[in-house]
Formats: structure tokens, C-alpha cells, sequence
């Protein structure tokens, strides 16, 4: 019977429905070398071009904004020191008119060297002046704009020019940046004025603008540059790392005829030349290792098939022997028993090693037929009842399910179950045992529980292995072969199910054999637990568990 295998592909990530964006973006970075390295090239790029821009955009709108307030400080200074000497040189006489003139004159040549039309002055003194002017703006509603705080450093200090942001509405509603200047002009014989000029700050604006917006397009294209800078080098690199890992899974996978393409001097050709030397290698040995193995099963399957036709002829004189050992003398009659008992042992030991080749050969055939697993558990505790009694063992059976007949090999799986019960009998130390039988919709299973010395952890993974026992000095009264519980395994795994074993030391050993209906896949799942648990109970509780009569339990359905 030959068994198919499936091979599960991993599902490619997809990029389409944007609200499994973050499970495929991790998919990707724990699967995908050359993605991860990229994301963290491109990342670390991204932030350090971020952290330089900003830098620099602060870093030239700081420097421009400084040369501006630098440049309206001094043209404002200029155009207030020119005022000031004229109105100096002016003779008023306290004629309001003269003032007004000089003013005028004022505003239209000294105020122009401030470079701006928007300007403001404010009396400072409340006291009522004949010739004083009245307070003016020019360009705009410049007293609206104007802080606390400037005004009040203005008055507080006549040699002192101060300054402040603000906002300059425009004609179409906008706000543009902008700069005040604010110092004292004095006025002969009208006393002080606070005289402000407001410059606006749209060209800087503007300049800033291109600039910021060249840097961030500069930015942009660095970093889709060294992107694909990063992806055209780490392809380079990781296409013949891909290729290694690829030709590694196929000859992990049994494909040994596969060898990595060599080009060129580099690391990467000098790493696929050891590769293919090493497969080389590896198919060389391994093939010596086959065809050995290939000798050895012939050699055992000629050497037992040669063995038959002899081992029948002593088999035929030790039983005739042994049939007329009481004719004999003390001494000859247990050597007659002795023949007789080692013949049998030997004639188990070639059956198992006829049935191991077959195995190993790939020849073993099933011959299934409806059968009912608690029918076929009750015939083997029955048939083994004498040997359970002659070491003191009394063997329970419990089967809430198991009896709706199953397709299977009825004779390999009988033989399955004698070996657990008779191993369960060898090493139950006399205590009772449970054979414990149920099932599901997917499959049956048996369960053989002995509460013996039970075997440690590093024996239960080999109790599987051909000619393996864990305590070889123990004595066996049954003369097993050690390779009945490696048959068993080959039996399970020919009808498609398990066998499982569980044991501990001190609380015994419970094995379980689990096959499915038909075509039904049971995986790891058994309708019988692995692990009995924490059944510390008293073994004189195990009464609890009579034998069950099947005869008088109904088979329909799924029991």
C-alpha cells in the first residue's frame, strides 16, 4: 500500500486589499531578508534627510528673517535721524501752519528712506499743544497692529528703536508677514511723537517658500534614488542568497541532483563552489549508504526466506521431542524443553525479520475487511487471559465505543494489540491493566494502561526503535524479539493512524492506537487521551472497570 504526502506552499502576501496591509508588511519582514533590509535602509535615510531639512529650512528662515529685521532697522533709522535734523533746523515760532509744513516736507523726502508707504505717528504727551499735529497713519490701520508692549518700550526710552512681528492684511483679505520699527521722533515745540514704519515680509516669504520647497523635492528624490541604489545592491546580494536557500530546501527535500549556477570569482561563486562539492559529497555517501542498506535488507530477507526451509525440519524434531520428554531422563527431558522453547523464539525472531524486510522493501500489503475493534480487543484479552493470570495481572476491559465495524487489516491489528497487552503484562509488575477501546466520527482507538514501573522520558522516545529495550538486564518471561513494538508502529502507520505512547516512572505506561474510518485524516486527535491525567487512585478502585460482555451490547451505529 503506498501513502501520498502533501506538500504545503507558503501563501504569497497579498498587497491589493489595503486592510491586511499590516499582516503582509509582517509577513514580509520576517520572511523576506532583502525587504527588511531595505525598509531599514530606506528608514534610517528618510529620518536623517528629515532631521536635515527641517535643520535647514529653520536654519535659513532664522537667517532671513534676521537680515530682514536688520535691513528695516536700519532704513528706519536712516529715514528717523534725517527727520529729526530737519525738524531740528525748522524755525517754527509757534506757528501751527510752519509745523505742518515741515511735516509735509518731512514726509514726503526724509520718511521715503525708510523704503516703506506704510507709517504712524502718535503724541505722546496728553497736555494740549497749539502747534502739535494731530497723530497720523499712512498705508493702513497701523495702531491696530501695534502691541502693548511695543508702544509702551517706544515711550519708555526716547534713544531706544524697538521692534515686533506682525500680521499685514492685504487688499484680497490675505495676511502677509511682516515687521514694525517703532522709535521716538521729537517735534519742536509740540513735544515727542512715537513714529513707526511697518515693512512686509512677502518676498522673504516667497524666497523661503522656493527654498523649502526645493529642499523637501531635493529630499524626496535622495531618497527614491537611494532606494533604488539600496534594491539594485541588495538584490545583488540577496538573489544569489535566495537561490542557496532555494537549492538547499530541494536537497534538504530528497532532490540530490540539484547544485547552485557558478559565475564569476567573487565570494558568492567561491560559496557555490563549496556548495555543489559538498552535494557532491553528500550524494556520494548518500548513495553508498542506499545501496548498502539495499544489500543489508537482501541480505536478511535471502538469510530468513534460506532459513525456513531448515528451521521447519528442527521445528518438526524439537517438537517431537518435546512431545516424548517424559521417556527421557531428568537431564534430557529439560534439554528437549529448552530446544523446544528456543525454537519457537527463533522461528518468532525470523517472522519478524521476514516481516521487517517486507517493510523495508516496501511490499507490505493490506487485506482489510469490516471488523469491530472492541469484538477484536475482547477476542485478545481472552486468548491472553492465561499468561495475564500466571504473572498476577488482571486485565480490565472498558469500551464505550469501538464496536461498529471499521475497514482493517484484522490480523495486523490483533497482532498490534498482543504485543501491547503481552508488554503490558511483561512489565505490569502483577498490577491490574486497563484496555481501554472508543471512538469518534473520524476514527477508533485502543488503549493499553499498565500501572508498572513505568519508563523514563528519554526511554519513551526510543521504545520504537528496532532491537531497543529499556532495561536490557531485566529478564523476559514472554521472549519477545524487540522489534514487536517497531512492527506495531509500521502496522499503525500502514492503515493511516498512530500510535502514541505515554509513561512515567512510578506511574506506568499507557500506549494508544488510533485508526481512522476510511479516508477520514485523524491527525494528532484521538478519542482515547494520550495522557491519563492525575488518576492517582487506589488500583483497588480499579474494580470499578468489569470487564464489558459484548455479546449482550448493541453494535449499530457508532458506539
Amino acid at each position: 500500500m503506498s501513502s501520498t504526502g502533501s506538500v504545503r506552499t507558503a501563501a504569497l502576501p497579498t498587497w491589493r486589499d489595503w486592510r491586511g496591509w499590516p499582516a503582509n508588511v509582517g509577513y514580509s519582514w520576517r520572511r523576506s531578508l532583502r525587504f527588511r533590509t531595505l525598509a531599514v535602509t530606506l528608514g534610517s535615510t528618510a529620518l536623517t534627510i528629515l532631521v536635515a531639512l527641517v535643520w535647514m529650512s529653520l536654519a535659513i528662515q532664522n537667517d532671513l528673517f534676521e537680515s530682514r529685521v536688520e535691513q528695516v532697522e536700519a532704513a528706519a533709522q536712516r529715514a528717523t535721524l534725517a527727520a529729526q535734523t530737519t525738524l531740528d533746523s525748522a524755525a517754527i515760532g509757534g506757528d501751527a501752519v510752519a509745523l505742518q509744513d515741515v511735516m509735509r516736507d518731512v514726509q514726503a523726502t526724509q520718511f521715503r528712506q525708510a523704503a516703506t508707504d506704510m507709517y504712524a505717528m502718535f503724541r505722546i504727551s496728553s497736555d494740549p499743544s497749539a502747534v502739535a499735529p494731530q497723530d497720523l497713519e499712512v498705508g493702513g490701520q497701523l495702531s491696530t497692529m501695534l502691541s502693548p508692549a511695543l508702544r509702551k518700550a517706544v515711550v519708555a526710552d526716547p534713544d531706544h528703536q524697538a521692534w515686533q512681528s506682525i500680521g499685514i492684511p492685504t487688499e484680497d483679505g490675505a495676511v502677509v508677514p511682516g515687521v514694525v520699527v517703532g522709535q521716538q521722533l521729537l517735534l519742536p515745540e509740540a513735544g515727542p511723537y512715537e513714529l513707526y514704519f511697518a515693512y512686509d515680509l512677502a518676498s522673504e516669504a516667497e524666497t523661503l517658500r522656493f527654498v523649502q520647497v526645493t529642499l523637501w523635492g531635493v529630499g524626496i528624490a535622495l531618497v527614491v534614488l537611494i532606494g533604488a541604489i539600496s534594491w539594485i545592491v541588495l538584490r545583488s546580494v540577496t538573489v544569489p542568497i535566495a537561490q542557496a536557500a532555494d537549492t538547499s530546501a530541494k536537497l534538504a527535500a530528497g532532490d540530490l541532483g540539484v547544485r547552485l549556477p557558478v559565475r564569476g570569482e567573487d565570494e558568492f561563486a567561491t560559496l557555490g563552489r563549496s556548495f555543489n562539492a559538498m552535494a557532491d559529497s553528500i550524494e556520494s555517501q548518500i548513495k553508498e549508504l542506499a545501496d548498502l542498506s539495499l544489500v543489508q535488507q537482501r541480505f536478511v530477507s535471502d538469510v530468513s526466506h534460506e532459513l525456513r526451509t531448515p528451521l521447519t525440519t528442527i521445528r518438526l524434531a524439537s517438537d517431537m521431542l518435546n512431545d516424548q520428554r517424559t521417556e527421557f531422563d531428568p537431564t534430557t527431558a529439560r534439554a528437549a524443553e529448552l530446544l523446544h522453547a528456543q525454537v519457537q523464539r527463533f522461528e518468532t525472531l525470523l517472522t519478524d525479520l521476514l516481516e521487517i524486510s517486507r517493510y523495508d522493501a516496501g511490499s507490505v500489503q493490506l487485506e482489510t475487511e469490516p471488523t469491530s475493534l472492541a469484538h477484536l480487543a475482547e477476542d485478545v484479552i481472552a486468548s491472553m487471559q492465561q499468561l495475564a493470570e500466571q504473572h498476577g495481572s488482571d486485565v480490565r476491559l472498558v469500551a464505550p465505543g469501538g464496536y461498529s465495524p471499521v475497514e482493517m487489516d484484522p490480523r495486523r491489528v490483533r497482532r498490534v494489540v498482543r504485543n501491547l497487552l503481552g508488554n503490558a503484562i511483561e512489565h505490569g509488575e502483577g498490577r491490574p491493566i486497563v484496555v481501554t477501546v472508543d471512538s469518534d466520527q473520524r476514527s477508533v482507538a485502543l488503549g493499553v494502561r499498565d500501572f508498572g514501573l513505568g519508563m523514563r522520558a528519554q526511554d519513551v522516545e526510543r521504545v520504537f526503535d528496532r532491537f531497543w529495550r529499556a532495561d536490557p538486564s531485566r529478564k523476559r518471561t514472554i521472549g519477545g524479539t524487540g522489534l514487536g513494538l517497531s512492527i506495531a508502529l509500521g502496522d499503525a502507520r500502514l492503515h493511516g493512524g498512530t500510535l502514541a505512547v505515554w509513561s512515567e516512572p512510578g506511574r506506568g505506561t499507557h500506549f494508544v492506537l488510533t485508526l481512522p474510518r476510511g479516508a477520514a485524516r485523524i491527525g494528532n486527535a484521538s478519542p482515547i487521551p494520550l495522557d491519563p491525567g492525575d488518576d492517582g487512585a487506589p488500583l483497588d478502585d480499579l474494580g470499578l472497570t468489569q470487564p464489558i460482555d459484548i455479546s449482550r451490547t448493541p453494535t449499530g451505529g457508532l458506539a
